[in-house]
């Protein structure tokens, strides 16, 4: 009963240090932070993602309606356009205006006629402008800038000349159509903020043309913006396309860049909605008639802040949620945890060695089944060590008779495998030796095949130089031959050219002659040309005769002169052949000497090479003996070889065996020197449990 009192409150204490240092560790613990975070993720999720969904469809409906809102106002805001063109449309067509206007432009009244004429203008404008009081001044402009008239709402002496102006220039290039002109803010008759409305007007009768202004205060167009509510905190603007202001709350910024910023495919679009980086929702609709842009924006909070109720009312059942977890979770810890805690406490004395502790739980749920299995554990463990340390006793007993035999085998072992490696190292240096002496003997015999197979080509090419030697012979004596051959031809050839220069004196001796004949014969013919000419009528045909003999007489000298050239040149070449000829023959002298001479060398070679040829084969003979033997002396060196690798491998398998069975001897030593030590350290451990 002390025991158990002691126990007991051991385990008091080791709850109390548990909860207080580790209390996040517990599964208790962990059971209720599971619980809580599920039901309070479950509820907060399910609360913002309701958020979002109603935060979305309302701003998308929203969206939608402000859009229908700004396509309607557009719309209503076309047909005031459309009043505006219609009034300058008017007064184009009326052929009464322009013919006032004509006769103005024309400038050849007097100034009561002028004034006259202005005035019909004047009410004219008072009757078609009557009962609109936003049109604040209607003005007429000569093509080249100057004011005609201002009506309605008073004139200025000194309005400045309008044709330099940007927008004056854009109304006249139109032609005659509409042109909307953005809102300035001194207005057009510098008197206060308006836009504009301009056309070119031209006479079907006179080529005289004239600019119709009409001046509108921005005021109608901020009045009917103020008309649209598209909800809390939202604004409206109308924009030009680019992205100026037309008509917004505060006049002085007209001009001005606009807070919303459309961009080139917004702008094409002509309709749409988007949100700006600054969370704003934005609704645009372009006029058909101005190209003018009017664009709603509001902030999306100011339109989902009805959704805030449903987030807002998520928060409070989250918190309910979190206090009901709370309370749960602290039923579980304390259902759960207070007897899980106890029965670690339990195990960790077991885990000390005190195997007689038990949990006793008598519940029939998990934590009871649990606290039985326990109890069970510890009783089987209690019977495993109390037979384990009889076993332990047993195996320190064998492992002190196992560790003598084993060193009584590993000492009988080292001797053996000390003279196996001696006997290894022997076959090895054997082995070494026969190797060299195999390799030494198979490198002679190669340098033995390359000798044989040398002296083999060398008489091969003494037999080649030989047969060489004596065909050379035989081409040299056939080369003398003909060398004298040619000596002889060459001495024929000397004297026939001889001959030949003889025949060509001839030739200039005959020229010659033929040559005085010619001159003979041109004298005769410049006889009988006097005479022919003395003789009168009757001599013509003389004359005729006598100029054909002076022609042929002359055509006979050309040929002799050609003759003469042509034996000239001849004469030269046959002097220049006696000359090379004269040279030559020296030369082929000298050249049959040398035919002689290397005849009596290639006589001498063949000589000497038949004595070479001779002693090659005295010398292969030899090779071939020595080859022979060679070859027996390389077999037994491969044969040494052989032997000495096998006792090799044998003295090594021997040694690998000695080494092996020393290694185990060695193990088995050490195997059983642990096995000393894990009894003696298992017969110490469970001498640390306390069974009784």
């Amino acid at each position: 009963m002390k025991n158990q009192s002691k126990t007991g409150s051991k385990d008091l204490e080791g709850l109390k240090q548990v909860r207080i240092t580790n209390p996040l560790k517990s599964v208790g613990m962990k059971l209720f932070l599971i619980f809580f975070i599920s039901i309070l993720s479950f509820v907060l999720v399910m609360g913002i993602f309701s958020y979002q969904v109603s935060r979305s469809v309302i701003q998308q409906k929203v969206s939608d309606s402000s859009e229908q809102t700004i396509k309607q106002a557009g719309q209503k805001l076309d047909y005031l356009y459309r009043i505006y063109d219609d009034i300058t449309l008017q007064l184009s067509l009326d052929s009464n205006f322009h013919d006032t206007y004509v006769q103005i432009l024309k400038g050849d009244n007097t100034a009561y006629e002028r004034k006259e004429l202005v005035l019909l203008i004047d009410e004219k404008f008072t009757s078609i402008l009557a009962g609109n009081s936003s049109i604040k001044s209607a003005q007429l402009y000569s093509t080249d800038g100057q004011l005609i008239t201002m009506c309605c709402n008073g004139k200025s002496k000194d309005f400045d000349n309008m044709a330099e102006a940007d927008w004056f220039k854009k109304v006249v290039e139109a032609n005659g159509a509409a042109i909307w002109l953005d809102s300035k803010v001194e207005g057009y008759s510098k008197t206060s903020s308006s836009f504009a409305l301009g056309r070119l007007l031209s006479s079907t009768t006179s080529t005289r043309e004239t600019v119709l202004v009409l001046e509108i205060g921005t005021d109608v167009l901020n009045k009917e913006l103020a008309q649209i509510e598209l909800g809390d905190q939202s604004q409206i603007i109308i924009t030009n396309q680019q992205n100026k202001n037309i008509a917004v709350k505060d006049n002085s910024d007209l001009e001005k860049d606009a807070i919303i910023q459309l961009s080139e495919e917004q702008l094409a679009a002509g309709l749409g909605t988007f949100e700006t980086p600054q969370d704003e929702l934005v609704v645009f609709y372009k006029s058909n008639i101005t190209d003018w842009n009017i664009i709603g924006f509001m902030p999306v909070s100011s339109l989902v802040k009805d959704a805030k109720k449903i987030f807002n009312f998520t928060l409070i059942v989250a918190l309910i949620a979190a206090v009901i977890a709370v309370l749960i979770g602290l039923w579980m810890v304390r259902m759960i945890g207070k007897p899980l805690v106890n029965l670690r406490n339990l195990m960790q004395q077991g885990a000390k060695g005190n195997l007689t502790v038990r949990a006793g739980y008598k519940s029939q749920d998990e934590i009871g089944q649990l606290g039985e299995s326990f109890d069970t554990m510890m009783l089987q463990i209690t019977t495993l060590v109390q037979q384990t340390s009889l076993s332990a006793q047993q195996v320190l007993e064998t492992a002190a008779e196992l560790t003598n035999s084993s060193k009584t085998t590993a000492i009988a072992a080292r001797e053996i495998a000390i003279a196996t490696d001696e006997i290894s190292s022997g076959a090895a240096g054997l082995a070494t030796e026969s190797e060299k002496g195999n390799e030494l003997t198979h490198h002679i015999g190669m340098q033995m095949k390359q000798v044989i197979e040398a002296n083999l080509e060398m008489g091969t090419s003494a037999a080649d130089v030989q047969s060489s030697s004596e065909q050379g012979t035989k081409y040299m004596s056939e080369l003398i031959n003909k060398t004298n051959l040619t000596e002889d031809m060459m001495r024929s050839m000397v004297e026939k050219v001889d001959n030949l220069k003889e025949s060509t004196k001839s030739i200039r001796k005959i020229l010659d002659v033929l040559n005085n004949l010619t001159k003979q014969t041109n004298i005769l013919s410049l006889n009988a040309t006097i005479e022919a000419a003395r003789a009168g009528a009757a001599g013509k045909g003389f004359m005729v005769v006598a100029d054909e003999i002076r022609k042929l007489a002359d055509q006979s000298r050309q040929s002799i002169d050609v003759v003469g050239q042509i034996t000239e040149t001849i004469q030269g070449e046959i002097d220049q052949t006696v000359k090379v000829l004269s040279n030559a023959t020296p030369i082929f002298q000298e050249q049959i000497l040398s035919v002689k001479e290397a005849d009596i060398i290639f006589q001498q070679v063949a000589s000497h090479m038949g004595g070479f040829i001779e002693q090659l084969s005295a010398v292969s003979d030899s090779i071939s003996t020595l080859d022979q033997s060679q070859m027996v002396l390389s077999d037994a060196m491969t044969n040494v070889s052989a032997v000495a690798e096998e006792s090799l491998a044998t003295s090594e398998e021997v040694a690998s065996l000695s080494s092996e069975q020393l290694s185990i001897s060695e193990g088995l030593v050490k195997l059983s020197n642990k096995l000393e030590e894990l009894s003696d350290s298992l017969k110490t451990t469970l001498s640390k449990f306390r069974v009784e």
